[in-house]
Parts: C-alpha cells; sequence; structure tokens
C-alpha cells in the first residue's frame, strides 16, 4: 500500500500535465484554425475555457467571441449562466474594461466642487445627449462631492463643436452649467483640444458606447442617467466602505 501512495502524487502530476498539453494544443488549433480563416481573428490575445463543457472564450482586445475546441464554428455574443442567473459575457466584459479610478487622466476633465467635494465622481458627458442634461439637473440635489466631468463628444458634429466651445471657454463649469441647466449656448472659443480626443481615445478603449457614463471611485461603472437617489446611495455605500479611502 504504501508504494501505491508515493505513487500518487506522480500520478496526478501526470493528469495535471496531461490536462495542460491538452489546453495548449487546443488553444494552438482554435488560434490557427480562426486565424486562417478569419482574418480580424489573426490576433488574439487570450483564449480561455468557460463554465460550459466545450466552450471556448476567444478575446481580442475587449471583444469576447466563443468557440469549439477545434475553432470551426464561431458564436457572436451572450453566455448566460441561466442557475445563477447571470449574464457570464457582461461580467467578463465588465471586469476587462473596468476603469481604476486612480488612473483616470483627470487633467483632461474640468472639476465642480460642491461642499466638502469629499465624494468623488467622474461623468462622460455629451453637450448634445438629453439624457445627460436631465442628469445634470438632479445632480444639483447632491452635496459634499467633487464632480470630474469628461467632454465626450460622440453624438454629432455638433456636439464635436459645443464640447470644443466649452472646454475653451475661461469659466468651464460655468460654461457648461450654461449650457446643461439653462440651455444658454456656450460662446464661440478656440484652444489646444487634444483632450477631447484623449477622451474620446479612453472611451474607445474602455467600450464607453453611450452617456452620461458614471464612474465611482470604488470602480464601479454605471451607464445611463442615474437618479440623484441613487447616487446618494452609492457614494454612501463607498464612504461605508471598511477599504474605502475617500
Amino acid at each position: 500500500m504504501q508504494p501505491l501512495m508515493k505513487l500518487i502524487p506522480t500520478l496526478l502530476a501526470a493528469a495535471t500535465l496531461g490536462l495542460a498539453l491538452t489546453a495548449t494544443a487546443q488553444e494552438a488549433t482554435i488560434r490557427k484554425t480562426l486565424g486562417e480563416r478569419i482574418p480580424q481573428l489573426e490576433k488574439i490575445d487570450e483564449v480561455r475555457t468557460t463554465p460550459m463543457a466545450g466552450l471556448y472564450e476567444v478575446r481580442v482586445g475587449t471583444d469576447v467571441f466563443y468557440t469549439d475546441a477545434k475553432g470551426q464554428f464561431l458564436i457572436q455574443g451572450e453566455l448566460i449562466d441561466t442557475k445563477a442567473r447571470r449574464n457570464l459575457t457582461e461580467d467578463r466584459i465588465n471586469k476587462l474594461t473596468a476603469v481604476d479610478f486612480n488612473a483616470l487622466p483627470l487633467q483632461d476633465a474640468f472639476t465642480t466642487v460642491r461642499g466638502t467635494g469629499k465624494r468623488k465622481l467622474v461623468v462622460f458627458a455629451d453637450p448634445n445627449c438629453g439624457y445627460c442634461k436631465r442628469f445634470e439637473r438632479d445632480l444639483q440635489n447632491v452635496d459634499n462631492i467633487t464632480i470630474y466631468t469628461f467632454l465626450y463628444p460622440i453624438l454629432s458634429p455638433d456636439s464635436a463643436e459645443k464640447s470644443r466651445n466649452i472646454w475653451c471657454a475661461k469659466d468651464r463649469v460655468n460654461a457648461w452649467n450654461d449650457w446643461m441647466l439653462r440651455d444658454k449656448t456656450p460662446a464661440a472659443a478656440s484652444c489646444d483640444t487634444a483632450a477631447l480626443q484623449r477622451n474620446l481615445a479612453f472611451g474607445k478603449k474602455y467600450k464607453i458606447t453611450g452617456t452620461p457614463t458614471l464612474v465611482f471611485a470604488n470602480g464601479v461603472r454605471v451607464a445611463g442617467a442615474a437618479s440623484a437617489q441613487d447616487i446618494e446611495k452609492r457614494l454612501t455605500e463607498i464612504a461605508d466602505s471598511p477599504a474605502s479611502t475617500h
């Protein structure tokens, strides 16, 4: 019995190695097949297993696809865990596009401080976005907050023009509020608008496809015009969190 017990770790190691080699071979097969058949998938960043047997995730940047072990079939869609009632694809993309609040290029945003300014919120907004205007009006009810607004002109050429005029205004916060709260068109202005281009590049990298998009200090990202009540709730949760340093 003793020799068998000594042999078990060796057998387990061999089995583990065998599985690893199989996984590596399958990954190589998937990369080769998809790369040959679909030129856009020539540069695959990652191939990994999924909770569904026989199904593999293929990641290109922050785009997620699914395939079988041979790369014979490709699926572009969402993988749902019906038992856990979770959208696994959405969870994965959220993780891939998560924004580290401390790494945000805040120099490319303008800052609004109310009260103590202790609580922090980032907003990506298009000046021609109706939901953004509604959100800004509701946001007036939130106090003791610092808001970093990234101008994100994605709706129309006029959005780019208004963003330029607001960014180049002597008082950006006032120009923004005049337009968003009082419908006063920002005066024509010009300056270096490289920040706006960086905002667009940042949004593309992190798949910010709509406005407003909010990022809280704990990295949680919310798409859409959240209510003042929801914002207060999230800010309070962050403040009450043991890990919070804000």
